[in-house]
């Protein structure tokens, strides 16, 4: 679909959404002694906030450790808040390539955010760079967009070991998942639910509140009381209500608790109490993670902002880290967005707070994959690592092409033959 398109590709000076004449600077008029406009798609509003919030450090830190210039060029920073939703995602995109000139962007939070504005960034001729969870949809639905750079991993791509690793090694065999019912909710679910019934398991319940969800009390009451555990898959402050409320319900401790990364980020950990103890999830980051790139980074967000830094604000770190690595191989020049894509996509890792990263052949990484539990530890909690997966690609162990040639995981997908 990409490979066909990019003979029809907009240019700069074409007009672009809005129905109106947005005349843009063509590539070649970015002089270099201009600075680097970089568009910046966060969440201030809306129950993913708490993650907006951790992006914005992470750019923030990363700059300012630069200085505000990479590869010899001043970097501006154009931000945006999409409030989690796709349409003013769209709409934000729109107005950063059109209004404000940017030649990157990086963020949104939200999975299904990304979905809605990668297809007009393509057109546009502006890369992106996603710093938090990836849909494996990219590579199921069609050709990769090369205009598109992960720089984290998919969902599915942190639950694929947890299924395992629950079956394996914490012998569970029958398991209730309770998620936002949004993109990201339906694919880690899907992805735990494969890998665990692969190994023998069996997802006995599936429940999906809505994302905006405050009260989870009449979904509590449904989980059966005879699984062996229960699979969260919250994003934003979301995992920190449901365990609040699990807790009240009398369920911490009686039935086990496994997670998506996100469930007990550490942007939302600092503030849980005993209810998030004993919680194991997986994820490419935790605070805890013991190389010195990582605690550099974790002691640098410390004293800048007082806290652990988590999920959201390594990934958007790390995104910064990307577009560092190419504008040096480009020395700076950013007059052609299609050197800058390629750039990009070739761009390899070799340090960072979540360590070495390359990318597949879908601009997806290839990434360490670490099961946490939570712990407190002189006196407070973290995620403390127990076991890692390493060099995890977002196929798993599955074969690449019949993975791609199945359905992408859904609320339906893998199908749920085992519910009672």
């Amino acid at each position: 679909m990409y490979a066909a398109r990019r003979n029809q590709v907009l240019s700069r000076r074409t007009v672009l959404g809005f129905g109106a004449a947005a005349t843009l600077l063509p590539a070649t008029a970015w002089a270099q002694g201009e600075p680097v406009r970089v568009g910046f798609l966060t969440v201030n509003t809306g129950p993913l906030a708490a993650g907006g919030k951790q992006m914005e450090e992470g750019l923030t830190f990363f700059l300012k450790e630069r200085n505000y210039t990479l590869a010899g060029r001043k970097i501006e920073v154009v931000a945006a808040d999409t409030g989690g939703q796709p349409a003013s995602a769209k709409t934000k995109a729109q107005e950063l390539v059109e209004r404000n000139q940017v030649q990157v962007v990086i963020g949104p939070l939200a999975t299904y955010e990304a979905l809605a504005i990668e297809d007009y960034l393509a057109q546009a001729q502006v890369p992106l760079i996603t710093p938090t969870s990836a849909a494996s949809i990219d590579a199921k639905l069609r050709q990769p967009n090369p205009w598109l750079v992960h720089a984290v991993g998919t969902a599915p791509q942190v639950t694929h070991p947890l299924g395992e690793y629950a079956s394996k090694t914490l012998k569970y065999k029958r398991v209730a998942t309770i998620a936002d019912d949004f993109t990201y909710g339906h694919e880690g679910v899907g992805g735990f639910q494969r890998t665990f019934e692969d190994n023998g398991g069996k997802i006995v319940q599936k429940l999906w509140p809505p994302l905006s969800a405050t009260d989870y009390g009449t979904f509590i009451a449904q989980i059966k009381q005879d699984v062996d555990a229960l699979y969260i898959g919250f994003a934003g402050v979301n995992g920190l209500r449901f365990l609040k409320q699990y807790a009240e319900y009398g369920l911490h401790g009686k039935i086990p608790v496994l997670g998506n990364t996100t469930s007990t980020d550490e942007g939302i950990l600092r503030v849980m109490g005993d209810e998030a103890l004993g919680v194991v999830t997986a994820g490419w980051y935790a605070a805890g993670l013991q190389t010195p790139d990582n605690l550099r980074f974790v002691d640098g967000i410390r004293v800048a902002y007082g806290h652990d830094p988590g999920f959201y604000t390594a990934g958007t770190y790390t995104a910064g880290l990307f577009l560092e690595a190419a504008l040096n191989v480009l020395k700076g020049d950013t007059s052609n967005p299609e050197a800058l894509r390629q750039t990009l996509r070739e761009t390899r890792l070799t340090a960072g707070p979540i360590g070495p990263i390359r990318l597949d052949p879908f601009g997806t990484p290839i990434l360490d994959i670490h099961i946490r539990k939570v712990e407190r530890r002189n006196g407070r909690l973290v995620n403390a690592i127990v076991s890692t997966y390493h060099d995890i690609s977002q196929f798993w162990s599955y074969d690449p092409t019949q993975f791609i040639a199945q359905p992408v995981y859904s609320r339906d997908y893998p199908p749920a033959k085992n519910l009672e």
